[in-house]
């Protein structure tokens, strides 16, 4: 199908295809028509196309079914509306298959891939070292629920760069931190007991909390991060036997708490005797950072660090540092019930890329790489619609009136763009209509421009009718 005058282009607003009406719906009609002019070249890119009434009458049929067309074209990434100023042919170079193949997953959290060969190298001979030292022995043996002497060495190596004291023996190697969040929470909360969280939290806690029957209570957030005053109301209240943090990089709103806010919130902690949960999964991604919870309060926090953002998630080795040796104990018997141990194949991994610099080296490839991408997206996104750490890897996006978060999902992912709406992450209060963007998950730098450029174009239109069904 194709509309006429082939060798004309279409003037700006003017466009008039011809359709062939009995071939397929007409406003499938309409959007293939779309498509045969921009591959003609009658359709320029940014050409913009007849209002949908003006076509309509042009076509002799209901406005609703140009609506349709148009949602259409936009659908197969042929077009892009603004509003108020009309719809629009995209660059074909921006254009995503819609298919379930081609959906860019931008809900996960991932770190971005890095193009460095010789780094990529020095990671497989770290694997071929394990082999030489370990022998097929590795293949053959458990570990204990703390980890074996090396690793744990390891551990505390790698978390002296956030807590400069810690040594070995205050070191649990677990299977990932959310064996290790299980394990803390079975350990001091009891079905029914109160712990509490941001307002907005890490999914993976929401999850185990009602798998063992644990009450999370929010904990109102600011621009700061956890609120010190809500927390107290909250111990006066509710009695929570410990309270899970997020201080650096918080997921999903990527605020860093501040120096005097840890030390608030270490200050109401301690007056009303309750345990401090660290999860820094992004505590080493800023190249600055205030001081972590654990090392202003060891005496009364639980450090959680993995090795899943700032170096590699398929490796699932997490560590857990705390000065309380009793307490470690009963994690490792709750570590030992649930997960048994860390595998000592990944350990090992592990603790070879500690010993020879890897982890270090990938550590800085994925933070210049995020770098990159939070450049893209401040350059394509519109200004102040988004926050962001220059050094993360994860946006926390604020949708503009119209759009609400289930809408804006819907579309974008009919656009081939996955995010997490605030749903997700909300504790028992309202979700605010915001989503979280995983910058990491895409394959490159063009990948990423692409995706935002689709997130850009879709915060400029109104949300169309099949998006606003919920």
């Amino acid at each position: 199908m194709a509309g006429r005058g082939q060798d004309e282009t279409a003037r700006d607003g003017d466009w008039s295809p011809v359709i062939d009406r009995a071939a397929r719906p007409l406003y499938a009609a309409v959007a293939d028509a779309i498509a045969a002019d921009v591959d003609s070249g009658r359709l320029k890119i940014g050409a913009r196309l007849p209002p949908q009434r003006t076509l309509a009458a042009h076509l002799g049929c209901d406005f609703t079914t140009i609506t349709k067309a148009y949602g259409e074209a936009e659908r197969r990434g042929l077009t892009y509306a603004r509003v108020g100023q009309g719809t629009f042919i995209r660059d074909p170079a921006l254009r995503q298959p819609i298919t379930a193949a081609g959906l860019i997953d931008m809900s996960m959290n991932a770190p971005p891939r890095f193009d460095q060969p010789a780094l990529t190298d020095r990671m497989w001979r770290g694997v071929e070292t394990v082999r030489r030292k370990a022998g097929a022995d590795i293949f053959m043996r458990y570990s204990t629920p703390q980890g074996v002497a090396e690793a744990r060495e390891a551990g505390a190596h790698w978390l002296r760069q956030r807590l400069r004291d810690v040594n070995a023996e205050q070191i649990t190697v677990a299977p990932g931190a959310q064996s290790l969040l299980f394990a803390i929470v079975s350990v001091l909360a009891k079905p029914g007991d109160v712990i509490c969280a941001e307002a907005l939290a890490y999914p993976g806690l929401r999850a185990l909390a009602a798998f063992a029957g644990v009450q999370l209570h929010p904990i109102a957030m600011d621009d700061d991060g956890l609120d010190p005053d809500a927390l107290a109301a909250a111990c006066r209240t509710h009695r929570p036997t410990a309270v899970v943090i997020n201080p650096t990089l918080h997921n999903p709103t990527t605020v860093t708490m501040s120096l005097a806010r840890r030390q608030a919130l270490i200050a109401v902690a301690r007056t009303h005797g309750v345990t401090l949960i660290e999860d820094d999964a992004y505590g080493l991604l800023p190249s600055r950072s205030a001081p972590s919870i654990a090392a202003l309060a060891p005496d009364i926090t639980l450090h959680i660090s993995s090795l899943a953002k700032c170096v590699s998630p398929s490796l699932r080795v997490a560590y857990l540092a705390t000065q309380d040796q009793a307490l470690a104990g009963q994690i490792e018997v709750a570590l030992r019930a649930s997960v048994l141990n860390a595998s000592p194949f990944t350990a090992a991994i592990a603790t070879q890329w500690i010993e020879d610099g890897v982890a270090e080296a990938v550590l800085l490839e994925i933070r210049a790489e995020s770098v990159a991408r939070q450049t893209l997206a401040t350059e394509m996104l519109p200004a102040g619609s988004f926050k962001a750490h220059p050094e993360g890897f994860h946006l926390w996006l604020s949708l503009p009136e119209p759009w609400t978060r289930n809408a804006f999902t819907t579309q974008l992912r009919a656009q081939g763009v996955g995010v997490v709406a605030s749903d997700a992450f909300s504790i028992g209060s309202p979700a605010p209509e915001a989503v979280r963007i995983g910058l990491g998950a895409t394959a490159d730098r063009d990948q990423t421009a692409h995706a935002l450029a689709l997130i850009r174009d879709t915060l400029s239109t109104y949300p169309t009718a099949s998006a606003a069904i919920v």
